[in-house]
């Protein structure tokens, strides 16, 4: 008997001995940060654009508004907050200084501030209730610090960096955990600088020393991602209009970038496809067509359609939506503003709600080694850490799901597994027909996430063709509406 049982392992240690491992894919440089990995998949979130704008109407104050005239006096974080859940966006940005230079909360290094205004009797803290309630709702938290002041007198000159970077600490340390930092590109021009009513001129490319603030950042806020036109972790998309390249690399080269920097809006919009950082592209745009509120705007609130269609044009298109959401004089998101934002998360979960792919078959013409850890089962598994990949050599393939019976298909939703790089170049979506596959729908990048619209077709198989990629596609989720 013992000597069966030592055969029998013999032979079984033989046969693994004999049986090649399958290699998993090597990662394309750059690839995400697990911060960055985490930031997309927030997908989209709101921007908070509050100041003494709200009560002049402008959209850039001058800095020489009395602090006197802020005072929401039916001032509500609750309320931001929570239609900001409800609506399916899973964050807030707040605009805690504007180019006015007015702080929204108590800062000791300036009288500009909500501590010199009626809010609250002179005591209030708007960043302070703001970020206190999105603890609460489980959201996260991000602050915009505008480089430009045109309140502060020695803008322009070094004493204003030690400025800027001691209000930069105030809010990195008092107001819990900041997830994100938004750095505007808006620099230098005329303004009221404690007096002088001029115009003052930066060079935007050394002025602001960006690296040594950067480091502040870092070291008080690890966990935080900074936007910028130049990063250095998320990019501006080049435009303010809603929508992200269709073409839309998360890598980019940023030797030459910098805040501000004119005629970069189509680098921006597409990335790079050689770039050398990873820096994903965020769709900053607003519910109305000012980023303050302005009663004049209350009919020109965007309709759930638009919302709809800028949905498609940035999250489809593997960038994060930043969407503003400009509260009233009452410190409130306006009833028309509320309204538009339910009826779009009706449609988005009309759209979206059920996945035709997730009782499918999935197949492909070639994997990994024919290892099942590398199949076509994997991409509607609904486990995003499983992909479909290819041999090194090979950068395209087939991925075929068949749904069973005939299904009318409005959307298709790709994902990449980015975290070991964005590889796809160029891509097909095909039905059967009946007689032959037809190509219904194209792309060109993937990355985090692709959505195409199939126009109401119907069809019981779909099939996505890889035509071209950096290297061996891998693809970890496929889902079909």
């Amino acid at each position: 008997m013992k000597k069966l049982f030592a055969l029998s392992i013999s032979l079984l240690l033989f046969a693994s001995a004999g049986k090649k491992e399958v290699e998993p894919p090597k990662a394309i440089l750059p690839v995400p940060s697990e911060n960055q990995l985490a930031w997309h998949d927030l997908e989209q979130y709101a921007f908070i654009h509050f100041t003494t704008n709200t009560f002049t109407g402008k959209e850039w104050g001058y800095g020489d508004e009395n602090p006197s005239i802020f005072n929401p006096a039916a001032f509500d974080a609750e309320q931001w907050v929570t239609t900001i859940k409800e609506a399916g966006l899973k964050g807030l940005i707040l605009t805690c200084k504007h180019h006015d230079g007015f702080c929204l909360w108590p800062s000791a290094y300036t009288e500009h501030s909500v501590k010199n205004s009626p809010f609250r009797e002179g005591k209030g803290d708007v960043v302070k209730e703001v970020s206190d309630a999105c603890r609460r709702h489980g959201l996260f938290f991000g602050v915009y610090l505008s480089p430009w002041d045109r309140n502060f007198a020695q803008y322009a000159t070094p004493e204003y960096i030690t400025y800027y970077r001691n209000q930069l600490t105030e809010l990195l340390s008092n107001y819990g955990t900041i997830s994100e930092v938004w750095f505007d590109g808006a620099n230098g021009g005329d303004g009221y600088y404690g007096g002088a009513r001029e115009r003052r001129k930066i060079d935007n490319r050394t002025y602001y020393d960006w690296p040594n603030t950067h480091a502040i950042v870092r070291k008080l806020a690890p966990k935080a991602l900074m936007f910028s036109d130049a990063g250095p972790d998320i990019r501006w998309c080049g435009n303010e209009s809603g929508f992200a390249g269709e073409t839309n690399w998360s890598i980019i080269n940023v030797d030459t970038l910098y805040p501000g920097k004119p005629g970069i809006g189509n680098l921006l919009s597409n990335g790079s496809e050689d770039g050398g950082s990873w820096l994903p592209s965020e769709v900053d745009v607003s519910i109305r067509p000012g980023w303050f509120y302005h009663e004049k705007e209350d009919d020109k609130v965007r309709s759930p359609q638009n919302l709809f269609k800028i949905y498609l044009e940035s999250v489809g298109r593997g960038a994060n939506l930043l969407l503003n959401l400009p509260p009233d004089r009452r410190g409130l998101i306006h009833e028309n503003d509320v309204q538009a934002l339910q009826e779009w998360k009706k449609l988005l979960d009309a759209a979206f709600s059920k996945n035709l792919a997730a009782h499918a078959k999935a197949s492909a013409d070639t994997w990994r080694g024919k290892s099942k850890i590398y199949s076509a089962g994997n991409v509607i598994d609904d486990n995003p850490e499983t992909y479909w990949a290819t041999d090194d050599p090979v950068t395209s393939g087939r991925i075929e799901i068949d749904l069973g019976t005939p299904q009318t298909l409005n959307y298709i939703s790709i994902q990449e597994y980015i975290r070991l790089g964005q590889r796809v170049k160029l891509f097909d979506v095909e039905i059967w027909n009946g007689d032959a596959w037809e190509r219904v729908a194209t792309g060109t990048t993937i990355g985090h996430k692709r959505i195409l619209p199939l126009g109401a077709i119907v069809a019981s198989k779909v099939r996505i063709y890889i035509k071209d990629a950096k290297a061996c596609p891998l693809i970890s989720t496929v889902k079909i509406y």
